[in-house]
């Protein structure tokens, strides 16, 4: 993965959507039969909320960008944990940012993309999710 960002237009981002479903019956590469469908109405709570799936992707700089969130979505992603974006979202630090000498953790806490760029990714996201549940 790169280290900058691009996040993709909302337009753009349904063009590619719609075009490629189109086309190909996928969605960023993800073969429609390998879309999650929920079969029963089972659901599992957390946090006071229902969750059709207790999976999803953790936080990482795969999960600021809208078409990342789309992807795990698909595939049965319920449970997001998002990146932590901060006020101070113009800090540099090292790369890599992960100590595993002994057990890995986060040695900073940036954020790839600006506040703004991360507030857009998310709300794409949100909209393109209640979207695809509508429609599969």
């Amino acid at each position: 993965m790169g280290d900058v960002m691009r996040p993709v237009p909302f337009k753009q981002l349904l063009r590619w959507i719609t075009e490629e479903y189109r086309s190909q019956w996928t969605i960023f590469g993800i073969p429609e039969s390998q879309f999650f469908i929920k079969e029963n109405g089972k659901s599992i709570q957390i946090f006071d909320e229902s969750c059709a799936t207790p999976v999803g992707p953790a936080a990482g700089p795969h999960t600021q960008l809208t078409q990342n969130i789309v992807a795990a979505y698909l595939v049965g992603g319920r449970f997001f944990e998002l990146k932590t974006v901060q006020k101070l979202d113009s800090l540099k630090f090292e790369k890599p940012c992960i100590d595993a000498r002994d057990e890995g953790y986060n040695t900073e806490w940036s954020t790839e993309l600006s506040l703004e760029q991360a507030y857009d990714e998310y709300i794409k996201a949100w909209i393109l999710l209640h979207s695809l549940e509508a429609v599969f």
